[in-house]
């Protein structure tokens, strides 16, 4: 296991140019990965290096989506799988049915997406949080507070009160492992 800020094997930029992540969909981290998504009915879908990412909106190697399936490779960055699965988990059932490529949504769902994938990369064990927020600063993400740890930790109430309404959270911020109905 690499130590929290070091690179993992093989590590490149992306095609689209963003900075590499430290995490990608490794067979180090796809079992966990597969197991925390099976618990909000979302299948994993593992496609080889190289191969086509159906459902891509920012283009490979970054997850796609279609229906609820997630599609990754060995290089599709955790974050981006998580993103990706938590759209999936936020948006209403219609959209969820329907859904290919762009996931849609407005700002508050936007936002509610990124603070649940943060909870959910505590659910990951050797990742965690604080490593997926600075993938997430890498990648390009951005936030009014400047990084996506000042968001998160200073400026995403609004996100949670989201999660909150729709039963994705307890009062509590942990995890229902629920969908939105």
């Amino acid at each position: 296991m690499a130590a929290a800020g070091a690179p993992e094997a093989g590590e490149r930029a992306d095609e689209a140019g963003h900075p590499s992540a430290r995490y990608r969909c490794t067979p180090r981290h796809l079992p966990d990965l597969r197991v925390l998504l099976a618990r909000f009915g979302i299948e994993l879908m593992v496609h080889p290096d190289g191969g086509d990412l159906p459902g891509s909106f920012w283009g490979e190697p970054e997850a796609g989506v279609v229906g609820t399936t997630l599609h990754v490779r060995p290089d599709t960055p955790v974050h981006s799988a998580l993103h990706e699965a938590c759209h999936l988990i936020c948006m209403d059932p219609s959209r969820r049915a329907a859904v290919h490529t762009d996931a849609g949504g407005d700002d508050p769902e936007e936002s509610a997406v990124c603070r649940l994938q943060i909870l959910l990369a505590d659910h990951l064990p050797g990742i965690g949080r604080e490593a997926l927020m600075d993938d997430m600063d890498a990648w390009g993400y951005s936030f009014r507070l400047g990084s996506t740890a000042a968001w998160f930790f200073g400026d995403s109430d609004d996100a949670d009160a989201w999660l909150r309404k729709h039963g994705l959270v307890d009062w509590n911020g942990d995890i229902t492992f629920s969908k939105r109905c």
